[in-house]
């Protein structure tokens, strides 16, 4: 139904952003990884959408770029992936990855997301495979840096806070948050990626 929005980014929360269009609406857009458009705070900029209905809710999903959006609906298509397990996927990894993972048959990378088994991946690969496309995407869209200084403190809150909407439990955290909590990071996106190369090492 929407195949894209454009407007002003004005906030961002762990699991969703919020765009306002010219005509003064603001669409709150569940995304992957919220804290990727961290860059494009208070600017204007085109999310790829989708729309999906509920009996208890009408969800918007968005997307930085429309092969973000093309692997999330091929991923909600499989049995057993519902869109959160869908965004827990794509929230560190480019479609790319995902597509070479899938090609590869290489069950292990799928099943370090949260609420992915060895079934659900197995899944995955079986429907999937030889049905997406490795494509030239844009990385540096994809993992943008803030350009603005922030505090370590404060990115790493925020990145906690990330991960735990992704489904991680408090256990896990606590051992990531001793991680993060050595190092100096520029942008969320970042201490989100070590946090989660953490979980799965």
């Amino acid at each position: 139904m929407y195949a894209y929005i454009k407007g002003q980014l004005t906030q961002l929360f762990p699991t969703h952003v919020t765009l306002e269009t010219s005509s003064g609406v603001g669409y709150e857009i569940q995304t992957p990884n919220s804290y990727r458009f961290q860059k494009y705070l208070d600017r204007e900029i085109t999310i790829y959408t989708s729309l999906i209905v509920r009996e208890d809710a009408q969800l918007l999903y968005g997307f930085i770029n429309e092969e973000e959006k093309e692997m999330f609906l091929s991923l909600i298509k499989v049995t057993g992936i519902g869109p959160k397990s869908a965004l827990a996927i794509l929230a560190t990894s480019t479609p790319n990855e995902v597509k070479r993972a899938i090609e590869n048959e290489n069950d292990a990378y799928l099943t370090k997301f949260p609420g992915i088994g060895k079934k659900t991946a197995r899944q995955i690969v079986l429907d999937l495979k030889g049905k997406v496309q490795i494509t030239e995407e844009d990385s540096e869209t994809l993992f943008a840096v803030d350009d603005q200084p922030s505090n370590n403190e404060r990115l790493i809150k925020e990145a906690l806070l990330a991960l735990a909407a992704l489904g991680y439990s408090k256990r896990e955290l606590a051992k990531v948050e001793k991680v993060l909590n050595k190092e100096a990071f520029e942008s969320v996106d970042e201490a989100v990626k070590l946090g989660l190369k953490t979980l799965v090492s």
